[in-house]
């Protein structure tokens, strides 16, 4: 069973910059891939980033290209989705989720993913 746990949400204005963590335990490998979504209230819970542990291997969504990056160092430190020059859109509770089924440059699905956190709200006022 692996559990995660995000932190770093928060309200930021426009043009900000904030860094979220997942932390990781129970029986995770380096063989996982990681990934963050977010759901927006509304909407469906949508594709973010992803990574394999070792970070051999990132894809991003479009809408946050450029502006968002998914990071780890080693499966026993957090993931981490550095989010600069936020914009109101980006308003949204973020999950971790991890898979070994997923592949990192392909998987964007929700159901490619197995495990997931509690989510933490980051809101962007503008």
């Amino acid at each position: 069973q692996v559990q995660l746990m995000e932190s770093g949400g928060g309200l930021v204005q426009a043009g900000d910059s904030l860094r979220l963590s997942c932390a990781a335990s129970g029986r995770i490998f380096s063989r996982y891939t990681m990934a963050w979504f977010r759901q927006a209230p509304g909407k469906e819970r949508e594709f973010v980033a992803a990574i394999t542990w070792r970070g051999v291997t990132e894809s991003y969504a479009d809408s946050v290209k450029g502006r968002f990056t998914i990071s780890s160092d080693d499966v026993k430190k957090p993931l981490y989705l550095q989010k600069n020059a936020l914009k109101p859109e980006d308003t949204a509770v973020y999950y971790c989720a991890a898979s070994l089924r997923a592949v990192a440059g392909r998987d964007r699905g929700v159901s490619s993913y197995d495990y997931w956190g509690q989510g933490t709200q980051v809101t962007v006022s503008s």
